[in-house]
């Protein structure tokens, strides 16, 4: 019988999966990355569980109001399932520290590069191989999450990522690969499967 624990890829949402364009305050402006799609459905073919672990801090900012994350991350699905794709499940951070709305304005631990949407993952599904687990996004917090929960960090180009390589965002990290796009991330992932 085959490894029942499936290997698990922890995907950031914006500059990553959908074109970064700054806080989405409309709905409809939330749109796939080029390729983005098919990527997912490659993990989804292949049986590697593709989960959503996203800082979202608009809520704590006062941007908007929380449903308002819930309906971009539903958008997301909807776009993906357009294309074939699914998420085996989404996770997101709404806090920040000194945020302006109360409820979500405190120190957590799940805001990324904090190890708490990927321990909960791992938590609520006994079926991810944590040994077998890696983490795309375009910032240096989606790298230091994966060094921080023992998982492979791959760096996109796309959103902030060009940014980062070159020092101007946040800070330079080591990632196990550079990807041009999470299509590239994706096949990379695929090959250290094999």
């Amino acid at each position: 019988m085959a490894d029942k624990k499936k290997p698990v890829v922890f995907l950031d949402r914006d500059g990553t999966l959908n074109v970064e364009i700054g806080y989405i305050r409309k709905v409809d402006d939330l749109r796939l990355i080029d390729g983005a799609g098919q990527a997912v459905k490659k993990l989804n073919d292949r049986g590697v569980a593709a989960v959503l672990v996203t800082n979202q801090t608009g809520a704590a900012r006062g941007y908007y109001p929380e449903a308002h994350i819930n309906a971009l991350n539903e958008r997301l699905i909807m776009l993906l399932k357009g294309e074939g794709a699914f998420l085996d499940d989404v996770y997101y951070c709404p806090h920040l520290e000194d945020g302006e709305v109360k409820e979500f304005s405190y120190a957590c631990k799940c805001r990324k590069p904090e190890r708490g949407m990927v321990d909960k993952a791992l938590l609520e599904h006994p079926e991810f191989d944590a040994q077998r687990s890696f983490v795309v996004g375009d910032k240096a917090t989606d790298v230091e999450l994966a060094h921080n929960c023992g998982a492979k960090g791959v760096l996109v180009r796309t959103g902030y990522g060009e940014a980062v390589l070159k020092g101007e965002y946040q800070n330079r990290v080591e990632a196990d690969f550079e990807a041009g796009s999470i299509v590239e991330a994706v096949d990379w992932i695929l090959k250290q499967l094999d």
